[in-house]
């Protein structure tokens, strides 16, 4: 059964972020609140935690996992970023975009895109997952929180509990998320394309 924590979404509890980020690093699921919507999430190189996460959302291989980053920083460390690229991540981070950059070699094969080699990354505006990026020291593996059953993300945590309370190792309270996943923005060709419209405004992009 799956641990519960109410960690207050500005002011977050120092003692329960460390448990969280302890239950990642033992090759725990865990599900968190962003500025976005909830995602699910797991450590960045845990094969059997990646699987998992594919079984509760029922995946394909093909499906695109972010990587969710501290900061530009961190960011630059598992993607190849130009100075154009730069300077308009700078602008947006942090905040409820993902950006689709090719991935460097410290980005695991299995988890870049097949024929691109690309991987999605973004860096949250939500206190309570950058202190836990902070605490864990990498990126998190996650992934919008839409169960099979449903075309849009879980907002409530206690029905999350309820629906995966035996699937995953932990649930975060957070407070409430909205149902808007992040604006998907693909830097890949060096000119910036919106692969998809969601929470971020897209209208000085292109």
């Amino acid at each position: 059964m799956s641990q519960f924590f109410h960690i207050h979404p500005d002011n977050p509890q120092p003692r329960l972020v460390r448990q969280a980020v302890e239950i990642v690093r033992d090759g725990g699921v865990i599900v968190l609140p962003t500025d976005s919507c909830y995602a699910i999430a797991c450590h960045l190189d845990d094969k059997a935690a990646v699987e998992r996460i594919r079984r509760i959302r029922q995946l394909d291989k093909q499906h695109n996992f972010t990587l969710m980053c501290r900061d530009l920083s961190e960011l630059a460390s598992y993607a190849r970023v130009d100075n154009s690229a730069y300077r308009l991540l700078k602008a947006l981070t942090p905040g409820p975009y993902t950006f689709i950059l090719r991935a460097t070699a410290t980005v695991p094969r299995r988890l870049q895109q097949a024929r691109r080699k690309t991987i999605g990354l973004r860096v949250p505006d939500h206190p309570v997952v950058s202190a836990l990026l902070e605490e864990h020291g990498e990126p998190l593996m996650t992934s919008t929180l839409i169960l099979p059953a449903s075309e849009l993300p879980e907002t409530d945590p206690y029905d999350i509990r309820e629906k995966l309370e035996h699937q995953v190792d932990l649930v975060i309270d957070g407070g409430h998320c909205g149902v808007e996943p992040t604006t998907v923005i693909d830097l890949v060709d060096g000119v910036p394309g919106v692969a998809r419209v969601g929470k971020g405004p897209v209208d000085d992009l292109v």
